[in-house]
């Protein structure tokens, strides 16, 4: 049985390069949710490396760790065997595992987790389980096999034979995989695990590395032939057409029988081989240089701190505060061209996806094939491809979401985060860490210089740079000085006034979308909920329809005719009765984008309409289908949820209408003002960019609203000074650090159970300078089966509160309360 060792404990460490001789043991950090490294053999012959990986068994499986230490002090117990040495060099440098280390005393995170994170070549382990007969499984063959024998069994003739198949299948054999045991016994998971149970078959991890290079099936021409028939004459023109080489994919595509490819192989007419797929960063649409114009004064002295800040080589912050439109895209993309100029590098996070491929491509126009990619909808295979172009030193751009600030760039000058303020940033599950901190934090080990950019920032990092822990940089005017757009709030209590029924749609929207549509003027209109419908109601009983998984209504949506939860993806048919009471009476209350599109054909049937959010959205093709289709003029309006509110700089949009803006006022967080004037404010700036002025209509419920009016004033200085107050007033960051511990567990009695003991614990330990809040039902009462309850705890020092949680978690553990059940959320971004 491995053994683990606590990472805290002093480990005498070994270079990969120093000829001595192989230690006897390694520590190796694993993806577990528990808090300690596994001592491991290494046996004789092979030669891991701290900071590379190696494949273990753990427990009934193999797994992929980090070695974090190398040494010759024996565990008390026996420890088993490394497998495999992944690895001939470190795959994280000594910086890289310091920052993990960081990460995890942080967050309070089991550091293989951070690892894993760390690092995208999950593409390079390939999972796999074998069987083998056992003793037992041998002589029950062996009674089946004897005439007139046979084993006593509960399960029917065929469950029997099944069993007798395989048994007969293992018996010539060694360990087979699982899926050709399946295929050729023609059997079940679950009656193979019935077979381990018994003891008749062992079931064994053979999991192992593998090439995850991308490669595809390539045709070549050897020659034209002797005679061909119609079909085959096809396929060699085309591949003649083609200069000789053309994809199988291509060829299949033809109008001619598979099989004809084949039989050109077999005469050797054609060749197919195998050959790397090349990766295309972006299939953006050509693009206007995005330094094709003259900076303004306010960007050259900006560009000229940031070059000074990355050539001084030393750390410094800075926050980049510019209006929407105020070229701060350009600004990144300057700097980082002058970091290329000295040989070093820089990695540019941008917050969702969808950016990404716009930004790459300004990247690529700049840098060629500098550029590298990073982000969650690459497949595992492209990751790590891309993953190891940076590491060998072929990219030194690299562009991406979060996880996109662990890339391995050597000599790293400069980290920018655009959008800073974006809740994407923060990871939902472990490690729960920000990859704005971390982009600090990163930057400060390599004594380079990070840059936060936004037009709303964050008022922590405002705050910080008022208090002058960065230096604020102001670009107060939008380039080639076009104009912010005028913003007109519309009272929605008023419209239904003054019509009598409730509008989705106010009149003057509708009149404004008309005005812009007369005058081939392309409109976007916000609505920040998808689907059709997000209620349905009995009018009988007054049941709304649940989510059977959370404590959430499930979402109408039309076009695909099912019901939706947005949390954990259940999906239900449409309900033609009531599920409590029978009643026919089935209502669909309130408006998702799906509807507001329906509703504007309706009003403007001539327009070209398109929708963009997750449900159109299914990948990056789709992504920029839509943006490119807006650009070019094919489209004349675009209905959307907060994917169309940031980064997107189309120059036709005049106007931008916002529905339903103050929705999210009403949820129970304290960020929920902030992230409200964040939401306008950004929207706000899509209208306007090219030479004809813009403007915003804003829909709302609360005109009086602090977070509207300074909205739609431009007035982020005003909100941040008020907003400020009221986190002073109720100690919230960023006057104080903060906590969210949630318990869950799919027994109510259990979550209230271990809520109970550890809000007594927290009643009985004084813990000076903590303020702790609850425990209280979670707002989401119960998200993916789990029922949650949660504590909110506050301190103005860090050391301190971090302290208190890891006391916390340590009563846990001593309560039996399992690690996966308590999650500790350090600078929790959402307490929903």
């Amino acid at each position: 049985m491995s053994i683990g060792r606590p990472r805290q404990a002093r480990q005498r460490c070994y270079d990969a390069n120093q000829p001595i001789a192989m230690p006897e043991f390694c520590d190796v950090a694993l993806p577990v949710p528990l808090d300690t490294a596994f001592t491991y053999r290494v046996p004789d012959g092979m030669q891991p490396v701290v900071g590379g990986r190696a494949l273990v068994p753990f427990r009934q499986q193999r797994m992929s760790g980090i070695v974090t230490a190398l040494h010759d002090r024996a565990p008390k117990v026996q420890a088993k065997n490394i497998v495999n040495v992944l690895d001939a060099a470190p795959v994280l440098e000594e910086q890289l595992i310091q920052l993990g280390k960081w990460i995890a005393d942080y967050y309070l995170a089991p550091l293989g987790e951070v690892f894993r994170a760390m690092l995208p070549l999950a593409a390079e382990f390939k999972r796999s389980i074998g069987y083998r007969i056992a003793n037992e499984g041998q002589k029950a063959l062996h009674l089946a096999g004897m005439s007139g024998s046979s084993t006593r069994s509960r399960k029917t003739p065929e469950e029997q034979l099944a069993e007798f198949r395989v048994l007969d299948y293992l018996a010539e054999r060694e360990t087979v995989r699982e899926g050709s045991l399946r295929g050729a016994a023609r059997v079940s998971k679950s009656l193979l695990a019935g077979m381990v149970r018994k003891k008749w078959i062992v079931r064994e991890d053979l999991s192992d590395a593998r090439d995850a290079t991308r490669t595809m099936k390539v045709a070549i021409l050897k020659t034209a032939g002797g005679k061909l028939n119609s079909n085959q004459r096809v396929l060699i023109e085309t591949l003649a057409a083609a200069g000789g080489r053309l994809g199988v994919e291509n060829l299949q595509a033809l109008k001619v029988p598979r099989t004809t490819l084949g039989t050109l192989v077999k005469r050797e007419v054609v060749e197919i081989v195998d050959e790397p797929v090349e990766f295309t960063v972006a299939n953006k649409n050509s693009r206007p240089s995005p330094l094709g114009f003259q900076f303004n004064s306010a960007q050259q002295d900006a560009l000229k701190r940031i070059e000074d800040g990355a050539h001084s080589g030393k750390f410094s912050g800075i926050l980049l505060h510019g209006v929407t439109g105020s070229g701060k895209t350009a600004v990144y993309l300057a700097a980082m061209r002058s970091v290329l100029e000295t040989g070093r590098s820089a990695i540019l996070l941008v917050p969702e996806i969808g950016l990404t491929p716009a930004v790459a491509a300004d990247l690529h126009h700049v840098f060629g094939d500098e550029v590298a990619i990073l982000h969650s909808a690459l497949s595992d295979q492209e990751r790590a491809e891309q993953w190891h172009r940076i590491k060998r030193g072929e990219a030194h751009m690299v562009v991406g979401t979060r996880s996109a600030v662990f890339a391995p760039v050597a000599n790293l000058a400069l980290m920018i985060v655009d959008e800073e303020q974006d809740s994407s940033y923060k990871q939902e599950e472990s490690p729960r860490y920000h990859a704005r901190d971390v982009a600090v934090m990163r930057a400060k080990m390599a004594n380079a210089i990070v840059v936060l950019g936004s037009a709303t920032p964050s008022l922590e990092s405002y705050f910080n740079a008022k208090k002058n822990k960065y230096a604020l940089l102001e670009l107060p005017d939008r380039v080639e000085h076009r104009q912010l757009p005028e913003v007109e709030i519309v009272d929605m209590r008023q419209e239904f006034q003054e019509t009598g029924k409730e509008q989705v749609i106010s009149r003057k929207l509708v009149g404004e979308i008309k005005q812009r549509l007369d005058r081939k003027e392309q409109v976007m209109v916000l609505l920040n909920r998808r689907g059709y419908s997000p209620v349905a109601l009995c009018r009988s009983c007054g049941n709304r329809m649940e989510c059977r998984n959370c404590a959430i209504a499930m979402t109408h949506h039309k076009g695909s005719n099912r019901m939706v939860c947005h949390y954990c993806g259940f999906m239900a048919p449409v309900p033609k009765f009531c599920g409590e009471c029978g009643s026919e009476y089935v209502y669909f209350l309130g408006t998702g984008s799906e509807k507001l599109e329906e509703l504007l054909h309706g009003l403007f049937p001539q327009a070209r309409i398109g929708r963009l959010d997750r449900d159109t959205v299914r990948g990056n093709e789709d992504f920029e289908r839509a943006l490119n289709a807006l650009n070019e003029g094919e489209l004349d309006l675009l209905v959307g949820t907060q994917m169309i509110a940031k980064g997107h700089d189309i120059h036709g949009v005049t106007l931008v209408g916002v529905v339903g803006a103050d929705m999210a006022l009403g949820f129970p967080d304290f960020r929920a003002a902030e992230r409200t004037f964040q939401l306008l404010t950004q929207v706000a700036g899509r209208a306007g960019r090219g030479q004809t002025p813009g403007k915003v209509v804003l829909q709302t419920y609360f005109p009086d609203h602090y977070a509207v009016q300074y909205a739609a004033q431009h007035d982020f200085v005003g909100f941040y000074e008020k907003e400020l107050r009221f986190r002073s007033w109720m100690h919230y960051p960023p006057y104080s650090a903060l906590a969210n511990v949630l318990v869950r567990s799919d027994k109510l009695d259990e979550a209230l159970r271990w809520s109970g003991v550890l809000g007594k614990w927290f009643e009985r330990t004084r813990h000076e300078g903590i303020r702790v809040l609850g425990p209280a039902a979670a707002p989401i009462l119960r998200l993916k089966r789990d029922y949650r309850y949660h504590f909110v705890l506050k301190s103005a020092s860090r050391e301190k509160l971090n302290a208190t949680l890891r006391s916390m978690l340590t009563y846990a553990a001593e309560q039996k309360i399992p690690w996966t059940q308590v999650i500790v959320d350090v600078d929790a971004v959402w307490l929903m």
